[in-house]
């Protein structure tokens, strides 16, 4: 598996797991569970969650699926905003470890801005690190201009920022994503097939069945080429990871990225960061 480096000198895997959804139906748990194992052992280690996808259940689906091979494992999960103050973060973290089992997490991030004053948290996840409960921490859904204020607190730490990102979603390579690049914080993509909605789409199947694969694997190899970009597909079904994880090895000629272009133009000027 290629990872990128962190501005703290650990590396993150370019491909991983998600777990929205995950851990809110109790007869999907052996599946989801199941799904996530066979990801593991296809070599896919990165798993991001949160407490709040389930309401900290999918943080105990994961817990079972990473049972006895935490070590291999690159773990990332977010703090609501609300719970995001001074002390808060400190507890949101600290329940976070009790469901997942574990006694660290590779990397922590403030899910969305709140009300919480920036600094007020920066604290607490610099108290984290300090601590040994978090190797690394970052946000979600921060815009350029909120990436800029993280920088007066974060004693240049940030070590990602997960945003919406996808062919039908380009409006972050227009700032936030040069940002990222020129500070060497790499940037997670989340909801990478839109949530499906890509699939449909003419461009993208003529290109997968010229190479034969599935338009969603077109989609996130797309992705994957992108410069310090981590993309992090959610799928409960073995042959949806195994889709996922074979689109690393997929190349798109010049002449595809062109028609995806075309299909999904690029962003020609500055955009509000989207969010699912």
């Amino acid at each position: 598996m290629r990872s990128l480096p962190l501005p703290s000198g650990a590396t993150i895997p370019v491909l991983g797991q998600g777990t929205w959804q995950m851990g809110e139906n109790a007869k999907a748990r052996s599946q989801e569970i199941d799904a996530l194992k066979f990801g593991i052992d296809l070599g896919m280690t990165l798993i991001d969650t949160a407490e709040m996808y389930g309401e900290g259940g999918a943080e105990e689906v994961v817990a079972e699926a990473i049972k006895g091979q935490r070590s291999r494992l690159f773990l990332v999960s977010k703090v609501y905003p609300h719970n995001a103050t001074r002390r808060g973060t400190i507890q949101a973290c600290d329940r976070s470890l009790k469901r997942l089992k574990t006694d660290y997490l590779d990397l922590y991030l403030l899910h969305w801005r709140g009300s919480v004053p920036l600094s007020e948290t920066f604290e607490s996840l610099l108290e984290l690190r300090q601590a040994g409960k978090i190797r690394d921490f970052g946000v979600s859904n921060f815009d350029q201009d909120d990436l800029m204020e993280a920088r007066q607190f974060d004693q240049n730490l940030t070590a990602t920022d997960q945003v919406l990102y996808n062919l039908s979603r380009r409006g972050i390579e227009w700032d936030v994503l040069p940002w990222c690049r020129q500070q060497g914080i790499p940037v997670m993509a989340y909801s990478p097939i839109e949530q499906g909605r890509l699939l449909t789409n003419k461009a993208l199947g003529a290109i997968a069945a010229r190479l034969n694969v599935t338009p969603a694997q077109v989609a996130i190899a797309w992705l994957l080429r992108q410069e310090n970009v981590v993309v992090i597909p959610k799928s409960s079904r073995r042959d949806r990871i195994q889709e996922n994880y074979a689109a690393l090895d997929i190349h798109l000629s010049r002449a595809d990225l062109d028609a995806l272009d075309q299909a999904f133009p690029p962003p020609v000027r500055s955009q509000p960061l989207e969010m699912l």
